[in-house]
Order: structure tokens, then C-alpha cells, then sequence
């Protein structure tokens, strides 16, 4: 029983926005940024939406390289644009530009991850928040950079500490569970997804999350039926579509119905 072709694209996406529908299967949606202030985004945007935040704030930050506010917003929305080069190559003028900022820091070690460079992000990420006032957004995303490195252990610690600091936020449960995910243990990924979704019923990245976890257990009426729940009928199917698309890959390698054994590589 073995989710490899799972694993690849857990590996290398964002692990909250693993699946996330359009209405009518036509949009692409991207995870909100969840620091502070500067980048904050707290609803999805569409690709659209993003290409013109990355016009506007692109022009900004060429009018001004030391802004960091443009820097931040831009690196963001080419971020999401998967234009992962250049927000690096943006967010490390301003870094230097705005030493010592935390926000900027922060983009910055988002960035680096999203990039594949895991350690440097680390290293930069610690630098965006301090022990004695640490930040739970930036401890979440300190995990999933742990766990796009192997390490589920380290990162597991990370979402503890987080979730201390910001008690059953959803996004760091949906972290935790793609994190149970990729070390294969999907009764407690299902666990951790579902207190994530009951506290942000209207997220479609983490609705599809614990559907995908759902239906490779063997319960896919279920999980079809979680993932079309509440939402208008084209969008609803869409999501199933994405749904189904996804277990066909892995057909013939889930979980058994019912198993609480870790499925090891």
C-alpha cells in the first residue's frame, strides 16, 4: 500500500491548498497569507486577481525597490503565479533593502520554500519571529518546510507550538493533518482535518483535504459527499471531479476501509 504519486505532489505544493476548486472547475485558487499585516490575504483570489496585484504592486515596487510593503504584496502575487524565481530574487532585494524587517522576512522565507531552497528558508523564517514573541503563522509555516524536508517529527513540534499560541486554528490543523499525510498515517491526518474543517466550513482547500483523506481510506461516498457539501451544483462538481481525478491516480493503493495501521514506504 504505497501514495507516491500523492506524496510528489504533496512534496512540492503548498500543503493547506493541496486541492482547491474554482467554481465551475475554471478558477485557481491559492492559500491566503497569514502573517501580520503587509501580504495579508484573507480570502482566495483567483489567477486574474493575482495577475493584476502583480501589476499594480510590481509597478510600485519597480517605482520604489525599498518599499516593502510593494516588495512584500508583489513577491506575493508572483508567489502565487508560481513565478517562484523571481519572488525570491524580488523579496531578497528587499530583505536587504529593509534589514532587520520581520514581514519582510517572512515573505522571504516563504518564498525560499516555495523556491526548494528548504534550509535557507529555515534559517530565514527564524529570523522572522523571536522565542520570546514568536509568531504561530510563521511556526505553522516552519512546519510545513520541515515536512517538505522529510522531517515530520520536527515539523509535528512546530504545529504543537503553534497551536498553542492560536488554539484550534484551522490552518494549522490542516497543516498538521498533510503532515500525517506524508508520513502515511491517514486516521490521524483524518483526525486533525476534521477539526480543521469544522472550524472553517467554507475553505475548499481544506474540505478537499479531508475528502482526499477520506476516500483513499475506501469511503469515497463519504468523501464525495464532503466534498460537494454546501456549495452550488457546478461547484460542487467540479470539486467531486477533482475528487475523483485524485483517487484514480492512486486507485488500487489506499488504505483498507476502517485501517488504523500506518502504511510504511
Amino acid at each position: 500500500m504505497r501514495h507516491q504519486s500523492l506524496l510528489r505532489i504533496f512534496a512540492t505544493a503548498s500543503l493547506v491548498a493541496l486541492l482547491a476548486a474554482g467554481a465551475g472547475g475554471c478558477a485557481t485558487f491559492h492559500p491566503p497569507e497569514t502573517t501580520g499585516s503587509i501580504g495579508r490575504t484573507d480570502t482566495p483570489q483567483t489567477d486574474a486577481d493575482w495577475r493584476k496585484s502583480a501589476e499594480v504592486y510590481g509597478e510600485r515596487y519597480r517605482a520604489n525597490p525599498k518599499d516593502p510593503e510593494a516588495a512584500v504584496r508583489y513577491g506575493q502575487a508572483l508567489r502565487a503565479l508560481r513565478q517562484n524565481e523571481q519572488a525570491v530574487a524580488v523579496l531578497e532585494q528587499a530583505t536587504i533593502a529593509n534589514a532587520g524587517n520581520t514581514t519582510v522576512l517572512a515573505a522571504y522565507g516563504r518564498a525560499l520554500a516555495d523556491n526548494g531552497n528548504y534550509q535557507l528558508a529555515l534559517d530565514t523564517l527564524s529570523r522572522a519571529h523571536t522565542p520570546d514573541n514568536p509568531d504561530w503563522s510563521i511556526l505553522s509555516v516552519q512546519g510545513t518546510v520541515l515536512d517538505r524536508m522529510g522531517k515530520h517529527d520536527e515539523a509535528r513540534r512546530y504545529y504543537g507550538t503553534a497551536l498553542k499560541i492560536r488554539p484550534a486554528e484551522p490552518s494549522i490543523l490542516s497543516n498538521l493533518g498533510m503532515s500525517y499525510v506524508l508520513s502515511k498515517d491517514l486516521p490521524k491526518a483524518e483526525d486533525a482535518l476534521r477539526r480543521a474543517y469544522a472550524g472553517a466550513p467554507a475553505d475548499l482547500r481544506i474540505r478537499q483535504n479531508l475528502a482526499l483523506v477520506v476516500g483513499l481510506q475506501g469511503r469515497v461516498d463519504e468523501a464525495e459527499a464532503i466534498a460537494r457539501a454546501d456549495l452550488p451544483p457546478e461547484q460542487a462538481e467540479a470539486n467531486v471531479a477533482s475528487l475523483k481525478s485524485m483517487l484514480n491516480r492512486n486507485d488500487g493503493h489506499r488504505a483498507p476501509k476502517g485501517t488504523n495501521a500506518r502504511v510504511q514506504s
